[in-house]
Order: structure tokens, then C-alpha cells, then sequence
């Protein structure tokens, strides 16, 4: 489904490796959305699926963006593994991914954590990256929870460009907001999606 220039995406791109795996994603709007997803974690850890909804950007460098953010909303089941988590592609889709968690379930971020306590956009944040870069994760810090609220791309992005992580050319070509799967006990479990927008200039 499109609207505005958004996409609500039932990205179960991982589920044919894992049997069992459902997902169903019911949409009133881009920012009014519940996903239904069934998963069992058979001990690799791997996400399985990713519902979203995304916004594209055609090649748009970071430094080009005076502003950059986004508000979201999301509740969900406290059980399994999973993280609720904003998913950036830069320099072409897919290619180099930064992650922003804003909730987190017994999930761990991939790489490894070179920063602790980083405050951007009124939250605080741990950051993983994997080795040269082609992953980042930005994780609330101590266990934080975000159930809502607004994040601040650009400061983020702006960031990981003054810590020599991303180059300040790299193009951010697409923003998904969603939740990534990897357990669900085997047993449907829901999360519902009650606002998203990205503001931008």
C-alpha cells in the first residue's frame, strides 16, 4: 500500500528459510498499521521478517538535509525476540544500513558497541558498528524502552559523519520504520503501529 509518498511494506523477506514463519499486516493508513507475525527461533538468532513502512529519498546526500525527523508510535507484545527499530539505507537499497532501535526485546544488535551514552535528539544512545561500517545500530541506552516519540535523523547521521563512521556524501535513499522478527514462542504475536512521519527540508 502507498500513501503520500509512504509505503507500508509485509516485508517477510527471510520467512522461506524458516518454516512456520507468518506474517500478516493490517493497514488503515501509513501510520495506523498492525502486523500479526508467527516465528520460532531455532538458535541462530536470525530476523526473519521486517513489516514496515518506508518513505524512498532519490539519492539525497546527508548533507543536503537541513532537517531530518521523524515521529513514531508502536506497541508491542513483550514477548519472544524482537526489536522495533527505524532502518536507514544509504549509498543505494540495500547497501550500508544504520539501525535506530526504539524498542527492544532480548535482541542484540549486530558489530560491536564503540559508544555508550550518546545524547542525540533527546535520547540516549548506545552505538554497534560492524566492522567497516556497513552496519550501525543506534540501541537506547540501559534497557530504555522508546514507545513513542520523535527521533532526530539528522543529528544521528551527523554524528556517525563527524566520528569518521559515514561519509557526510553518502545518499540516504530510503527510511523504514518497523519491527524485526526473530521469535515469537511459535505463537502469533501482534504489534501495532499508531503514528509515523518524517519531516524533512
Amino acid at each position: 500500500m502507498t500513501d503520500g509518498g509512504y509505503y507500508v511494506h509485509n516485508n517477510l523477506w527471510n520467512a522461506a528459510s524458516y518454516p512456520g514463519t507468518k506474517g500478516t499486516t493490517q493497514v488503515c493508513s501509513y501510520h495506523s498499521w498492525n502486523h500479526i507475525g508467527t516465528a520460532t527461533n531455532n538458535g541462530d538468532g536470525a530476523v526473519k521478517t521486517y513489516p514496515n513502512v518506508h518513505k524512498d529519498y532519490s539519492g539525497r546526500t546527508i548533507s543536503s538535509f537541513s532537517k531530518l525527523t521523524s515521529t513514531f508510535a508502536a506497541t508491542s507484545p513483550g514477548t519472544g525476540i524482537y526489536d522495533v527499530a527505524y532502518d536507514l539505507w544509504l549509498n543505494g537499497v540495500p547497501n550500508d544500513e544504520v539501525m535506530i532501535w526504539t524498542d527492544n526485546q532480548k535482541q542484540v544488535p549486530a558489530g560491536s558497541r564503540f559508544a555508550t551514552g550518546v545524547s542525540l535528539g533527546g535520547h540516549s544512545w548506545d552505538v554497534y558498528a560492524t566492522s567497516g561500517n556497513g552496519y550501525i545500530a543506534f540501541v537506547p541506552s540501559n534497557g530504555a524502552r522508546l514507545t513513542s516519540g520523535t527521533v532526530d535523523i539528522k543529528a544521528m547521521l551527523s554524528y556517525l559523519v563527524a566520528q569518521g563512521r559515514v561519509a557526510s556524501s553518502s545518499t540516504v535513499d530510503q527510511i523504514c520504520y518497523g519491527v524485526e522478527i526473530v521469535d515469537t514462542g511459535g505463537s502469533p504475536a501482534t504489534w501495532n503501529f499508531t503514528d509515523f512521519s518524517i519531516t524533512d527540508s
